[in-house]
């Protein structure tokens, strides 16, 4: 992608004057002594940097803004992105130049991709040095040669200013604006670093599409024989987790595209979920909690011993961890791989009534990718009551698709379908009852059944057809307690469970209406049954 700068705005010139040369590309070991100096984060046994992020423990979807320029008053998938006029944002802009002026900023110059056909080049201005850090670990750090000279896109992230709604056109005092006509991305009023990425993510599933390479929320890795895979999935199903196995290589665990040339990170390192997470579950995820340059957010820690406790939620359900993609070991540094074999589409359904692993035609395939479902439970979110809430974000990744669902659908159908790809349908939330009343699925069993499916023994099970969603479950797979894999009869009372799977096809049912006039008869007819 050609290099561009900034029209109208000259982002890059004006936010330098409070970033010089000498806060330019700091190292990981500088930014960590600035960031301690500043008194932004502690360093805790084993050398992480543990950072506090205050009021904002995940992302403001509803702080996010796009510009609404003639270009892209037709692109944009409106119903699910919220304007912001021109004027507004030059004036937010303007407030924010006006504010880091007493503000010693830090710069990075990073590329978004690692296919560097399709990458841009991203100079991101910071105002705390984690979060110089943190960006330096999640966006592909360019050779030094390489850095410098324009920007594509230009990103400034300033967490203690404030925004005004009647000034700027926000919601609150937090807003992520994004204007991909002038190529600059303002932050303000958030101390979530997760918001940086994000917005990379959100600027390549805009431009991406029309280069017909399709941009994903998932992971990739890739065994002995070059089957990739692909790992689509809503925060908390296991996307990181399962994509993380000792027996294939990391290529990525977010955020990736997919070309003519194959599969490619868009990210240079890892963003994991850290609560209780388990040592001997998720090893090589655990290991980077001891090392030097990992930045830990709202993990607690003992003042005194520096021990961290993984498991105490005082600050954060959705505490993270932020380091370089090779602190897994078996990681790949180029973040590149083959066409994938397999799509595999991460569910945690709390209603207990998906089967751990199923196979997917390619129609059904579309169907849940547009679905994008999973479950939330109590304690995951504020306002969340004692029944799972089902979530419906459609591509995995509906707070990232500036453009319509449809685009990216039609994109993935027909990559499927050029690459014969096999689809799996894997739950790793309840079984036996819904939550509160069953218990998750094993860890264990999961991997087992990926591991069938990746290598292709799956595809010669035994299976029988799924009464109310119509995809083929396997009934005895070798290594896998077959008690698990037929939900019905994990259930106590069969009546209960036919009654949960009804409420949940029906679920699915009405949220797919908006996507019924883009899609085949094919796709449609791949819907849940529904009685009554």
């Amino acid at each position: 992608m050609n290099s561009m700068t900034s029209p109208a705005l000259g982002a890059a010139s004006s936010f330098e004057d409070c970033a010089p040369s000498a806060l330019a590309n700091l190292s990981a070991e500088a930014l960590y002594q600035l960031a301690v100096e500043r008194g932004e984060g502690e360093i805790a046994k084993g050398g992480p940097l543990v950072v506090k992020t205050g009021e904002h423990t995940g992302r403001s979807a509803q702080d996010k803004f796009i510009v609404l320029q003639p270009e892209t008053k037709k692109t944009i998938w409106w119903d699910a992105n919220k304007a912001m006029t021109p004027g507004q944002f030059d004036q937010l802009y303007q407030d924010m130049l006006a504010y880091a002026g007493n503000t010693e900023l830090i710069r990075q110059d990073l590329r978004g991709g690692a296919d560097i056909q399709y990458a841009i080049k991203v100079r991101v201005f910071t105002e705390y040095a984690w979060h110089s850090l943190f960006i330096q670990h999640l966006l592909v750090r360019p050779p030094m040669n390489e850095r410098g000279g324009a920007s594509d896109f230009t990103i400034i992230d300033l967490p203690g200013f404030k925004a005004d709604p009647a000034t700027h056109g926000c919601r609150t005092g937090t807003v992520i604006a994004v204007d991909f006509v002038r190529r600059v991305v303002l932050i303000g009023g958030t101390s979530y670093a997760g918001e940086m990425k994000k917005s990379v993510f959100t600027i390549l599933n805009y431009l991406l599409p029309e280069q017909n390479i399709m941009p994903m929320h998932c992971s990739v890795n890739v065994g002995d024989k070059k089957d990739s895979a692909i790992f689509f999935g809503l925060s908390g199903t296991g996307k990181t987790t399962l994509s993380a196995d000792p027996d294939r290589m990391l290529i990525g665990d977010d955020e990736h595209g997919w070309s003519s040339n194959g599969l490619f990170n868009f990210e240079g390192g890892c963003y994991a979920k850290m609560i209780r997470l388990s040592a001997k579950a998720e090893p090589e995820i655990y290991a980077t909690t001891k090392r030097f340059g990992t930045v830990l957010e709202n993990v607690v820690m003992d003042p005194e011993t520096r021990e961290l406790d993984l498991d105490d939620a005082t600050l954060a359900e959705n505490s993270r961890g932020a380091y370089p993609i090779h602190y897994i070991p078996n990681a790949s540094l180029d973040g590149q791989t083959t066409h994938p074999k397999n799509i595999i589409m991460l569910t945690c359904d709390a209603f207990g009534v998906m089967p751990p692993i199923a196979k997917l035609t390619p129609a059904q395939a579309m169907y849940m990718f547009l679905s994008g479902y999973t479950a939330k439970v109590a304690g995951t979110e504020k306002g969340l009551g004692n029944e799972p809430q089902a979530t419906f974000s459609t591509c995995f990744g509906a707070p990232f698709m500036p453009r319509h669902p449809s685009e990216y659908g039609k994109l993935l159908g027909q990559l499927i379908d050029q690459h014969d790809v096999d689809c799996w349908l894997v739950s790793t939330g309840w079984t036996g009852g819904p939550h509160g009343v069953g218990e998750r699925m094993p860890i264990k069993e999961t991997r087992a059944l990926l591991s069938a499916a990746l290598d292709g023994s799956l595809n010669n099970a035994p299976m029988n057809k799924d009464s109310v969603f119509g995809f083929d479950v396997p009934v005895d797979v070798p290594g896998v307690d077959q008690s698990i894999l037929t939900p019905r009869n994990t259930w106590s009372d069969p009546a209960a469970y036919d009654a949960q799977a009804q409420k949940l096809a029906d679920m699915f049912v009405e949220n797919f209406k908006i996507y019924e006039a883009y899609v085949s008869d094919e796709i449609k007819a791949a819907a849940p049954n529904i009685t009554g």
